[in-house]
C-alpha cells in the first residue's frame, strides 16, 4: 500500500513534470514561430491553421522528443529542493531505505512510461502526420523521396513489376513489365510500352502497346495486342511510390508493422528507417527508468552549490541522451548494425551510469 511518503513525492513529481511542460512548451513555440513567421507570412495558411492545428501538433512532436529529459529534469529540480531542505536527510534517517525510496519515483515513471508509449505509438504518429501534411501543402512540397526511375517491385510472391519510369504527375509508367514465376522459372511476361492507374471501387492498370509471352518448358507462344489495351488488377497503387522524409514517424505502429510487412513481401530495400522507428518506439520508454535513478542519486545528496549545479548536471545528461538517441538512429539507419542493438545502446550506456550514479547515492 501507498503511504504518505509515496504520495507526498508523486504529488510533488507529477507537479513538477507537467510545470516543466509547461515551460518547454511555451519556450518551444516561442522559438518555432520565431523561426517560421515569415514563412507564415510568405505563404497562405490562415491564422486558425497555425494556432489551433499546427501549433498543437509541433507541441506533440516536441514533448515527444524530449519526454525523457524533461522526466529528467523535474526528477533533479524537486529533489535537489527536498535535498536542500534537507527532508531526504531526514527521510533516510528515519530508517526508510535508498531502494523504498524509490518506490514513489518508480511508480510515477511507470505512469508517465505509459503515457509516452501511447504517445509514441498512436497519438504522436497522428500528429506528426497532421503537421507533415500542413508543412507539404504550404511550405515544403518536395519532400517526397519515393524511386521512379528503374523501378522493381514484388506485388505478389510470385509476381513481379518492373518500369524504366514512373511519373506521379499522371500515375503512368514507361516501359512496364508483369513477370509471372512458378517454381522459380519465369512462366508468363507481359510487356506494355506505356501503363496508367485507373482509380476507382475496382482500381486497375490499363496497358498499352502491349505482347504477352508464356514459357512452358522450351515452347513459347506470344500474343500481340497491337494498339489494344489490357486491363489487369495488381497490388500496386500510387502511394507505393511515395516516400516523404521522416514518413515513418507519421504511421502508427500498427500501420509500421503493415508497412514493413508489405515491403518484405514486395523485395523492396528500403525498410531499414522504418525498423529503426520501431525500435526507437520500444527503447525509450524504458529510458524514464534509467533517468529517474540517474536523477534521484544526483539530487538526492545536499550539495555545495546548491540546485543550480544539480539542474546543470541534469540539463547536461539530458542533452547528452538526447544526442546519444539521436546518434543511435542514424546509424542503425545507415550501419550494418542489428537494429534493436543500434537503438538500445543509449539506454545500455545510461544503465551503465545509473548503476554507478545508485552505488555512489547518499544513503
Amino acid at each position: 500500500m501507498l503511504k504518505k511518503l509515496d504520495w507526498y513525492i508523486i504529488g510533488k513529481f507529477l507537479r513538477t513534470f507537467f510545470f516543466t511542460v509547461l515551460i518547454f512548451s511555451m519556450v518551444s513555440l516561442i522559438i518555432d514561430f520565431s523561426e517560421k513567421v515569415e514563412r507564415f507570412i510568405e505563404s497562405d495558411i490562415t491564422a486558425s491553421v497555425i494556432i489551433f492545428e499546427y501549433f498543437p501538433t509541433f507541441l506533440l512532436f516536441i514533448l515527444g522528443f524530449l519526454w525523457p529529459m524533461l522526466t529528467l529534469i523535474a526528477v533533479i529540480f524537486f529533489t535537489g529542493r527536498m535535498a536542500n531542505n534537507s527532508e531526504i536527510i531526514s527521510i533516510l534517517n528515519a530508517g526508510v531505505s535508498f531502494g523504498r525510496l524509490l518506490r514513489p519515483y518508480l511508480l510515477t515513471g511507470a505512469f508517465l512510461a505509459v503515457l509516452y508509449l501511447i504517445g509514441l505509438n498512436f497519438v504522436i504518429p497522428w500528429g506528426n502526420e497532421h503537421r507533415a501534411d500542413i508543412e507539404r501543402v504550404y511550405f515544403n512540397r518536395n519532400k517526397d523521396e519515393g524511386k521512379t526511375a528503374n523501378v522493381h517491385m514484388f506485388v505478389a510472391p510470385n509476381t513481379k513489376v518492373f518500369m524504366t519510369h514512373y511519373s506521379k504527375r499522371d500515375s503512368s509508367a514507361r516501359n512496364f513489365r508483369i513477370e509471372y514465376f512458378e517454381d522459380n522459372e519465369l512462366r508468363k511476361l507481359t510487356k506494355a510500352r506505356t501503363a496508367k492507374f485507373v482509380p476507382g471501387d475496382t482500381a486497375y492498370w490499363k496497358l498499352e502497346n502491349y505482347e504477352m509471352r508464356t514459357f512452358d518448358g522450351l515452347e513459347e507462344s506470344i500474343v500481340l495486342g497491337g494498339s489494344r489495351t489490357l486491363d489487369t488488377v495488381l497490388n500496386l497503387f500510387p502511394e507505393d511510390f511515395v516516400d516523404y522524409q521522416e514518413q515513418q514517424s507519421a504511421m502508427s505502429t500498427p500501420e509500421l508493422f503493415s508497412h514493413i510487412r508489405k515491403q518484405r513481401e514486395r523485395g523492396a530495400g528500403n525498410i531499414r528507417k522504418y525498423e529503426v522507428e520501431l525500435a526507437r518506439r520500444s527503447a525509450e520508454p524504458f529510458t524514464i527508468f534509467i533517468l529517474i535513478l540517474i536523477g534521484v542519486s544526483v539530487a538526492g545528496r545536499k550539495i555545495r552549490g546548491g540546485m543550480g549545479i544539480q539542474l546543470a548536471l541534469g540539463i547536461f545528461i539530458g542533452a547528452l541522451f538526447v544526442f546519444l538517441s539521436r546518434f543511435a538512429s542514424t546509424i542503425s539507419t545507415g550501419a550494418e548494425l542489428p537494429v534493436l542493438l543500434g537503438m538500445w545502446m543509449p539506454n545500455l550506456i545510461f544503465s551503465a551510469a545509473a548503476l554507478f550514479f545508485v552505488a555512489k547515492a547518499q544513503r
